[in-house]
């Protein structure tokens, strides 16, 4: 077993919870089969964010990932789909080097004032391996019957 790795083929991931995150959660899965642990707002009193604004939320900790990995920082789909609340940079990328606080960016596309209130889920938090492209530079591409085709190439929506 290598470290950071369980038996069960789990990662363990160290986490450290600033004094304005306590009390709080730590992230949590709140299904069995959810892939994404749930995020809360660490913040001491509600934060309104107005139609087409974005606010940065503190959650109260900061990961150190295993070499590998990233931590992808994902909307939750019920505050995207009733309010219009989702992330400007989704999916946000936390490196496995990166040491400091995590902080979610929600941006309000909805029509109305968002109030973010003290322990809100705000995000979730998806863990994913991610293995580093060694390039092979070439003078030609190999043939696929796509070919350069981009955005729109089938003539279908």
């Amino acid at each position: 077993m290598t470290e950071g790795h369980t038996q069960s083929g789990d990662i363990r991931v160290r986490i450290r919870r600033f004094d304005h995150g306590e009390g709080l959660p730590l992230p949590s899965y709140e299904t069995e089969g959810a892939a994404g642990m749930d995020v809360r707002a660490a913040i001491p009193s509600a934060i309104t964010i107005a139609p087409g604004t974005i606010a940065r939320i503190p959650t109260g900790f900061a990961i150190e990932l295993p070499a590998g990995f990233e931590m992808q920082i994902r909307p939750r789909s019920g505050l995207g789909t009733r309010h219009g609340v989702t992330l400007p940079n989704s999916p946000a990328t936390i490196d496995s080097d990166y040491r400091g606080e995590i902080v979610v960016a929600l941006v309000n596309h909805g029509h109305e004032p968002f109030v973010v209130e003290p322990g809100m889920r705000i995000a979730q938090m998806v863990l994913a391996r991610v293995p580093r492209a060694l390039w092979s530079e070439v003078k030609e591409l190999g043939e696929t019957r796509r070919g350069a085709g981009g955005f729109g190439h089938t003539g279908h929506a």
